[in-house]
C-alpha cells in the first residue's frame, strides 16, 4: 500500500539524488522561444474543475507576471468538464488550450488522444504516482475524509475507524456526497475488492443522507443537519474552519487522495501560452499557490511545508487507471446507496 510517508520517501530521494541541478531545476525560467510564441499568440484558453475564486488567484498571479497573455477561464464541475471535453473532441473542434481537472479525467483525455506530449521543466520534481509522464502532472491533490459537528460531536465520541461509522448510535446522523465514484473507487483500491463492497453495503444501512457538492456539505454538517460527512476533501473543510465554523475533520484510516491533474491539449491554438501556463503552475511559486489550507501538492521541495495534520495522513494516491471502470464504481454506488 502507498501512503504519504512512502511519497515523502521517494520525493526525498528525488531531491538528494538532484541535488548539484536542485535549484536550477527549480528556480528555471521559460525559455525565449517559449515566451515569445506566447507574446504573439497573446492569449490562453484554460478549462479547470478547481474552485473559482482559487483559479482566478492563480490567473490573476500568471497574467501579472506574463501581461502579454490574457487568460480565458472556462470553469465547470468535474463531470461536466469532462463531457465537454470529450464532445468538443468528437466534433473536432477543441476549444481549450491547457486543460486542469481530476486525475481520471486526465487519464481519459491521455488514452483518447486529447492531450500533447510536454515535459515539464520541473518533471523531476514530481514522483511517478503523481503523473502520466509526460502528458498531466498532478498540481494538487485532496484526501477524501470524515468531517463533523465539533459542538454535537465532542472528541471523546469520535470514530477511530471506518468500522466505527457502522454503530448504530450513528445511523440517520451520517450525510455523504452521493455521486462520488472516486471516492468509492479509492476505497476498494484501500479495502480490496470483497471486503470494500462488504463495508459499502453495511454503510448504506446507516442511511446516510445524499447531497451534491463539498462545500455545501460542509455547511449542512456545521448547521448541525447532519453529524458528520463521511466522503469530504480535507480542503473543503478546512475553508469553512476559517470562518470560524463549528466543523473539523478526521481520518479514520487510510485515506484515498484524488489528484488533479494539468495538461496540454494536443490540439491547442495557443500552444505556446498553453505551455508558459503549464509551467508557471507547476513551478515552485504557482504549487505555493496551490497549497490553500488541508490541501497537498506533490512536488518534493515543497513537501515539507505541508501541515503537520495533513503530514501525518496515511494517503494512498488512487490510481487513475481506475477511470477504465469509473463507470462500473459509479453504477455500484447508486446500487448500493440509492444516490
Amino acid at each position: 500500500m502507498k501512503t504519504l510517508a512512502n511519497t515523502r520517501g521517494r520525493i526525498g530521494w528525488i531531491a538528494l539524488a538532484g541535488l548539484l541541478g536542485f535549484f536550477t531545476v527549480a528556480s528555471a525560467a521559460p525559455n525565449d522561444t517559449l515566451i515569445d510564441g506566447a507574446k504573439r499568440e497573446g492569449e490562453v484558453v484554460y478549462y479547470a474543475s478547481m474552485n473559482l475564486s482559487e483559479a482566478n488567484a492563480v490567473i490573476a498571479a500568471f497574467e501579472k507576471r506574463y501581461p502579454f497573455v490574457k487568460v480565458k477561464l472556462y470553469r465547470t464541475g468535474s463531470e461536466k468538464l469532462l463531457t465537454r471535453v470529450l464532445t468538443e473532441a468528437r466534433a473536432k473542434k477543441n476549444l481549450a488550450d491547457v486543460i486542469q481537472t481530476v486525475e481520471f479525467s486526465m487519464h481519459i483525455f491521455q488514452r483518447s488522444g486529447i492531450l500533447a506530449r510536454h515535459l515539464p521543466q520541473a518533471n523531476s520534481l514530481y514522483p511517478r504516482d503523481f503523473k502520466e509522464d509526460g502528458f498531466w502532472t498532478t498540481v494538487y491533490y485532496n484526501a477524501y475524509v470524515t468531517a463533523y459537528n465539533t459542538r454535537l460531536v465532542p472528541p471523546r465520541a469520535l470514530p477511530k475507524s471506518y468500522d466505527d461509522l457502522l454503530d448504530a448510535k450513528w445511523k440517520d446522523k451520517l450525510m455523504m456526497e452521493g455521486t462520488k465514484a472516486d471516492w468509492f473507487a479509492g476505497m476498494l483500491q484501500i479495502m480490496g475488492q470483497e471486503r470494500g463492497l462488504d463495508y459499502m453495503r453495511a454503510l448504506a444501512k446507516q442511511q446516510p443522507s445524499p447531497r451534491e457538492g463539498h462545500e455545501l456539505l460542509a455547511q449542512l454538517v456545521a448547521a448541525g443537519e447532519g453529524l458528520f460527512d463521511i466522503n469530504i476533501p480535507a480542503a473543503s473543510v478546512e475553508r469553512m474552519k476559517e470562518r470560524s465554523a463549528p466543523i473539523d475533520w478526521t481520518a479514520l484510516g487510510p485515506v484515498p487522495a484524488i489528484m488533479v491533474g494539468i495538461g496540454v491539449s494536443g490540439q491547442a491554438v495557443q500552444p505556446h501560452a498553453a505551455k508558459l501556463f503549464l509551467e508557471f503552475v507547476l513551478s515552485g511559486y504557482g504549487q505555493k499557490l496551490m497549497q490553500t489550507p488541508g490541501r497537498l501538492v506533490a512536488r518534493g521541495d515543497l513537501v515539507n511545508e505541508q501541515a503537520a495534520m495533513l503530514k501525518q495522513l496515511k494517503i494512498v494516491p488512487v490510481s487513475p487507471t481506475l477511470a477504465d471502470k469509473l463507470d462500473e464504481y459509479a453504477k455500484q454506488l447508486r446500487l448500493i446507496f440509492g444516490s
